[in-house]
């Protein structure tokens, strides 16, 4: 066994080896990983405990470059926290649907009608004679609990590692929502209103309200006009009704080349969507020592293998292959000094949808005795799981500074 993977207490020697294996495979050289597993194991007397922001001594925390100054004072850096992906329960929401269903009877039980676990669904004859003797079945209702992945994702966190960088020449964030055209003519609203009087009537069916439709199409006086521009929307009535049998009718067409008028389409500008934000990062590696070469690759050996997905069941069985486990998910800070930014923007979760990796950044592939190139740029792209709302400017998560 390596010197320095091995301690004479029996305990302390099991955390060491539990700790060895959890970071076999990240690209350690064996004097980092000795280092790190000490540390995973909680051997103070090996290896400082780090003062980074969230770190402590059972953290994997990879920090670049290695050195710093006496006080440990980082300046302003981008700290990137490891989290492991698990999946919502109920999908991540939740909808409660009440005067749908109701409870069988026990005469129905008896007959075999109806199971004694089943639910039978409220007729709506049995719903109105409910409504007449004040019984609970009133109208169907429906109520949705939801839970964000990023709230999942942030009360129950398994943290696998941390990397603080220095921060990236570029930094910004975008917000943005959508927004679309939207139009809507006065035949076509008196057509809706049609349709919802005859669905709100006692007894309102969707083939009534299609009949309502088709009164409505039948002829309609709109005042103020006169008989000429009456004519006119009858007309453009019929070019709907023709356009139903395959005729290239339109009732705008019809009313423009009988009165040079068109229907007024009430053109707005409505809200329609949310958008994720994206972060792209550039970093730039300069390995100045083996200690902090051994560092740079197994950051990006790190990034790497989270981004990866995972490739379903693990323990060699026939399923492994069929299903892929989502990737590690990162929840992103900027820090001055080992602390929260006072400035700068607050992140959400994020996925790390993207990953480019140049060695060869000083303009030509030059490289150390060792082999690791002496100049590397990694770009990666971070996109936020869950969009940003109104709502999260209010809470202490957002900060003193500029927010989300």
């Amino acid at each position: 066994m390596a010197q320095g993977t091995w301690l004479e207490d029996d305990s302390a020697n099991a955390r060491l080896q539990e700790a060895n294996k959890a970071i076999e495979n990240m690209g350690f050289s064996d004097s980092m990983r000795r280092q790190v597993a000490h540390k995973l194991a909680g051997n103070s007397n090996f290896i400082k405990p780090s003062k980074r922001a969230g770190g402590n001594n059972s953290d994997i925390y990879l920090s670049y470059p290695i050195a710093r100054t006496s006080a440990d004072s980082t300046g302003d850096t981008l700290q990137i926290k490891c989290i492991e992906y698990f999946p919502p329960d109920d999908m991540g929401f939740t909808v409660q649907l009440d005067n749908v269903y109701k409870e069988p009877t026990a005469e129905a039980i008896a007959s075999g009608r109806v199971k004694d676990e089943g639910k039978s669904i409220i007729t709506t004859e049995e719903r109105a004679i409910a409504e007449k003797e004040g019984t609970p079945y009133g109208a169907p209702s429906l109520s949705m609990r939801t839970t964000d992945g990023n709230t999942r994702l942030s009360q129950n966190q398994k943290v696998k590692y941390y990397i603080e960088l220095p921060i990236p020449q570029e930094v910004n964030d975008s917000n943005s929502v959508t927004w679309g055209e939207d139009r809507l003519n006065a035949l076509e609203m008196a057509t809706l209103s049609v349709a919802q009087q005859a669905m709100s009537s006692p007894g309102g069916t969707v083939r009534a309200a299609q009949e309502a439709v088709q009164i409505f199409e039948s002829g309609i006086k709109i005042p103020g006009l006169n008989q000429e521009t009456q004519d006119s929307v009858r007309a453009a009535i019929s070019g709907a009704a023709l356009r139903q049998l395959g005729s290239n009718v339109s009732s705008k067409s019809v009313i423009s080349r009988s009165t040079g008028q068109i229907l007024n389409n009430n053109l707005e500008l409505l809200f329609s969507g949310v958008n994720l934000r994206t972060f792209p990062y550039s970093i730039t590696f300069s390995p100045r020592s083996r200690k902090e070469s051994d560092v740079v690759k197994s950051i990006i050996r790190s990034l790497k293998m989270s981004m990866a997905a995972k490739a379903g069941e693990s323990d060699g069985s026939a399923a492994q292959g069929i299903f892929l486990k989502s990737p590690d998910v990162f929840q992103l800070k900027y820090l001055k000094d080992g602390k929260d930014h006072p400035f700068l923007n607050k992140f959400k979760i994020c996925a790390l949808t993207g990953m480019q990796v140049n060695y060869t950044n000083a303009g030509t592939y030059t490289s150390y005795s060792d082999g690791t190139p002496v100049n590397i740029r990694m770009n990666l792209t971070f996109k936020e799981i869950n969009p940003i709302y109104h709502e999260d400017y209010l809470q202490s998560k957002s900060g003193s500074g500029v927010g989300y």
